[in-house]
């Protein structure tokens, strides 16, 4: 029987217990070696197939983690050649270990890997792989695999995280069924369904993993995740077409491997640090962005001006500070200019509403869809240049206002919303814009002759510097301006993220969608940042503040008053009146958003109930959500203080806890808060 040589590369961050960064030296049996510390640790066997350990224990076997993918086949199997270890200091990231494996398929073909990790990214593993034809012959690449691993099978089963948008608007936060299969494409799943956050989390009990890329622009790529028969199996993908000729190689996109024990909450905050030391970041919101907000939305498309108008004393009674003209003012998509029945005195109407809105003590936010065009807009005429073509020359549809996608690298189309973020707060005086619409995320590659497009690819990659265009003329022409970036119901795009001051909940279909995406938000963007929870009325009952306040969302309502309509949902009755000024009197007191998310602190998939904590000035505020729910919680982060236990909802006291003695019984239906104050 062929003996089986394991190379052991433990790589990872702070807590190490091993050997030393660098240093190479036999381990428990002559044919392993290690290297680093344990956090988490890539085995490689004589065959450079892989296994990955989180805390010295295995949570996979050993898979064909890297592959050449062929027209007929897949290369996936080397003979291990050799290997080098160093100690590396990245300018941003720190210190580090570089690791580089060489090895040998019998066609030819040499696989090196290179793998890093850093000290302060404890868990992560970044990866390049190059494959070299050394071979005689030429071969059909048709792309490439890195991180295929299946992670063991446990008793509970397992829940999946994808960053990947979906056109049906499906759960960011999964249970895997037996029959779960998902792409997880960061390409387009529909002509205006595209991009997303280049993560994707398979986890069970205790252990989880996670894959994507870390390029500093967008790339299309897969994420592929399936339940077997023995696990959960994930991989990050990329479809190449090309021609390897012999002493020609092939260099992957830099991918990464996360080990961790919860769910998709730490690798997400892994990836965030990393990307923000390259100076992708979210930034520090300006204070406006944690204001409760109203929007006209209610009124739909079909609004008067004087419905707006007079619902405006309302809003500032019941306790929010911004006032949004939602989509119906203008003409059309593309031209944006005022819709004469609603501003027939033009946009000395728009400057009058905007000053009523400020008189009324509350700040005037406007509705905005840019990139698209009608096709009986004068831009759509009169430009067609700005379009965005496929391969084969068709234009990309966005479905909900039947207009055309514009090609965000083309400088035309830039420099022709730039213009018009500028009038809308430099002229009309709006202090906030709502960007709006799923193709905003996303696009495909672009082929217009017209834009002289070195790749394809550029207009992909070009959709964030559009956005910071859009976020620079803002802020120059005002700036406290606020972006509010809503890519109706897709996955945010993380390369967007440094240029918006805001993120809904983008359209949420359900209260655990609001929960979920803002657990997501937190690790993305981190503290300082403002995620919105959006219309209470699209949560579980239409009133589930609950759920926004909770996860340290910023409280939103569209609703309608007086109540017009006998059958309006939207309308505020005077019981909705009484709740909604209750819930935002408690928002503004506590003010959570500005508080600390911990989500490394309850598994949003498994712990029962579901539960979601922040921390702010020493006191923890707990949020417990079930349908019913009777029996104990364990308060998770308590320090060293007695805490006197409060729920702030009901005032009602709910006894004392410290570490040591964490555990609460509770009964509630839907939601359950408790605050957790250090006794002096």
């Amino acid at each position: 029987m062929k003996r089986r040589t394991v190379l052991k590369i433990a790589l990872g961050g702070a807590g190490a217990t091993a050997l030393p960064a660098g240093i190479l030296t036999p381990a428990n049996a002559a044919d392993v070696v290690g290297a680093g510390d344990t956090t988490i640790t890539l085995e490689f066997d004589d065959g450079l197939r892989s296994r990955v350990a989180l805390k010295n224990t295995g949570i996979t076997r050993f898979d064909a983690g890297e592959a050449l993918l062929l027209r007929n086949g897949a290369i996936d199997t080397f003979t291990y050649r050799d290997h080098h270890t160093r100690k590396t200091r990245h300018p941003r990231h720190g210190a580090g270990v570089h690791v580089t494996i060489h090895g040998d398929a019998r066609n030819g073909v040499r696989k090196t890997v290179e793998l890093t990790s850093f000290t302060r990214l404890p868990g992560m593993i970044l990866m390049k792989v190059t494959y070299t034809n050394r071979s005689r012959a030429a071969l059909k690449v048709t792309g490439w695999r890195n991180g295929a691993h299946e992670l063991i099978e446990k008793p509970g089963g397992f829940y999946t995280f994808s960053g990947a948008t979906h056109e049906d608007r499906r759960d960011w936060v999964q249970p895997m069924t037996a029959d779960f299969s998902q792409e997880n494409s960061l390409g387009m799943d529909a002509s205006d369904y595209g991009g997303g956050t280049p993560l994707a989390t398979v986890w069970r009990r205790g252990a989880g993993l996670s894959v994507g890329h870390a390029e500093p622009v967008a790339r299309i790529l897969r994420m592929p995740v399936r339940k077997t028969f023995n696990g959960a199996r994930i991989a990050i993908e990329a479809d190449v077409t090309r021609t390897l000729k012999p002493g020609q190689h092939l260099t992957t996109d830099t991918t990464f491997l996360v080990a961790a024990p919860g769910d998709h909450f730490v690798p997400l905050q892994r990836y965030r640090d990393y990307m923000a030391d390259i100076s992708l970041r979210a930034p520090e919101a300006p204070a406006s962005a944690f204001e409760p907000i109203w929007c006209a939305w209610g009124y739909e498309r079909d609004f008067t001006v004087d419905q707006v108008i007079g619902t405006l004393p309302k809003v500032r009674e019941v306790g929010l500070h911004w006032a949004v003209l939602d989509d119906g003012w203008q003409t059309n998509e593309g031209d944006w200019d005022l819709n004469p029945q609603k501003f027939p005195q033009g946009e000395a109407d728009m400057k009058a509403f905007t000053a009523q809105i400020r008189e009324a003590g509350l700040r005037p936010r406007l509705w905005w869809a840019p990139l698209a065009a009608d096709p009986g807009s004068n831009l759509f005429t009169e430009h067609p240049d700005m379009l965005l073509l496929d391969r084969d020359g068709n234009k990309q549809e966005v479905t909900w206002w039947d207009a055309y996608t514009l090609c965000p690298a083309y400088q035309p189309t830039v420099d022709y919303f730039v213009r018009q973020a500028k009038k809308f707060i430099g002229d009309w005086g709006y202090e906030g814009l709502k960007i709006d619409g799923q193709h905003l995320n996303g696009v495909t590659p672009c082929y217009n002759p017209a834009h002289r497009h070195a790749r394809p690819e550029e207009s992909t990659e070009g959709v964030a510097r559009f956005w910071k265009a859009i976020y620079e003329a803002a802020h120059q022409t005002n700036p406290n301006a606020l972006i509010e970036l809503c890519p109706c119901g897709t996955a945010f795009a993380f390369h967007n993220l440094p240029y918006v001051d805001q993120y809904p909940a983008s359209d949420p279909e359900s209260s655990y969608q609001v929960r979920t995406k803002g657990k997501t938000m937190k690790a993305l963007t981190g503290p300082g940042s403002s995620y919105a929870g959006d219309h209470v009325e699209l949560s579980d009952g239409g009133n589930d503040f609950a759920s926004s306040y909770g996860v340290g969302a910023v409280l939103s309502t569209k609703f309608t008053y007086p109540q017009d309509a006998p059958n309006d949902p939207n309308a505020l009755t005077p019981e909705k009146e009484a709740l909604w000024r209750k819930w935002i009197a408690l928002y503004k007191k506590n003010m959570l958003p500005k508080g600390v998310y911990r989500g490394d602190l309850y598994d949003i998939g498994f712990d029962k109930p579901e539960a979601h904590v922040i921390t702010k000035d020493r006191t923890l505020h707990y949020a417990f959500y079930a349908p019913e729910w009777n029996g104990p919680v364990e308060l998770r982060g308590l320090g060293k203080s007695r805490y006197h236990l409060t729920d702030p909802f009901t005032g009602k006291s709910l006894g004392t806890a410290d570490a040591h003695h964490n555990k609460v019984n509770l009964t509630f239906k839907n939601f359950q808060l408790l605050t957790a104050t250090p006794i002096p």
